[in-house]
């Protein structure tokens, strides 16, 4: 896929072209349909090491680097994560709504009220 997928309004108002919106189901089968055969390849290991690599690079924009370098990053961070949940055979929405859907996993409320020292 060389070109991203494009959204385009319909609408009686002007025309406007840009990103499809994505749920995060779609995200990660968009990841695994570009990058699975790679992905298998390098195994849990080699993925994991570059997901690492990509958290470094998101930390290094969050001290210094502009917005839009900061959001690219956030990206990369989100796709390696999707990548290496691929590989592993893990469903993120699925992981997702299970640990988070209910609320806090530590207070169980949906504005966390566990104590500040703690996690999360």
């Amino acid at each position: 896929m060389n070109q991203p997928n494009r959204a385009e309004d319909r609408s009686s108002g002007p025309r406007r072209v840009g990103p499809a919106p994505m749920t995060f189901p779609q995200f990660q089968t968009l990841i695994r349909d570009m990058y699975m055969r790679k992905d298998v390849a390098r195994g849990v290991d080699g993925t994991f090491m570059w997901l690492m690599e990509e958290v470094g690079e998101l930390a290094a924009a969050l001290r210094s680097g502009t917005r839009d370098e900061q959001s690219l990053e956030f990206a990369d961070v989100l796709a390696w994560l999707a990548t290496i949940a691929n590989v592993a055979g893990v469903d993120l929405n699925e992981a997702i709504a299970r640990k988070y859907g209910s609320g806090c996993p530590g207070c169980g409320q949906t504005v966390c009220t566990c104590a500040d020292e703690g996690k999360p």
